[in-house]
């Protein structure tokens, strides 16, 4: 009887289709969206992307958001937000958007990108550099929050 019931369920099982849907599920992983922008590179990925932001950073005017607490964190990915944005923000919800979006899941739509990014000593560019995958806004309709917490 056992026999026969393992044999119905494997002949079953057999005959059961899964049709293969393409979508941006896959890319919404950190590591599979960081995996997907290096086997790209020089190219991005476009798409729209779910992401906890951990930690901020400003820097020449632009706000860089972090999915880890250290940016430079091979599982990191930075949302990069244009310094012509930040007043019309500021303003829309009465917070810079370094402080606003800590702790908050987002949703970001635009190209990641993987991006060198070299290494300075006494204000001098040096050729040491690593990798970061980034996704620029320049456009307050390309980001949203989801959940807080």
């Amino acid at each position: 009887m056992k026999f026969l019931i393992l044999l119905s369920i494997l002949v079953l099982s057999g005959c059961s289709y899964t049709s293969k849907v393409t979508s941006n599920t896959d890319i919404t992983s950190i590591m599979n969206l960081i995996a997907l922008t290096e086997d790209k590179a020089p190219n991005g990925i476009k798409g729209t992307f779910k992401l906890p932001i951990k930690a901020s950073g400003n820097q020449e005017g632009i706000v860089y958001l972090n999915t880890e607490t250290d940016y430079r964190d091979r599982r990191n990915i930075t949302v990069a937000i244009h310094p012509k944005l930040i007043d019309a923000f500021t303003q829309k919800y009465g917070e810079s958007p370094d402080s606003y979006f800590i702790n908050k899941t987002i949703e970001v739509t635009g190209e990641a990108k993987r991006m060198k990014i070299f290494f300075f000593s006494k204000g001098k560019i040096t050729k040491k550099y690593y990798f970061q995958t980034h996704v620029r806004v320049a456009s307050l309709d390309q980001i949203r929050v989801l959940s807080s917490g």
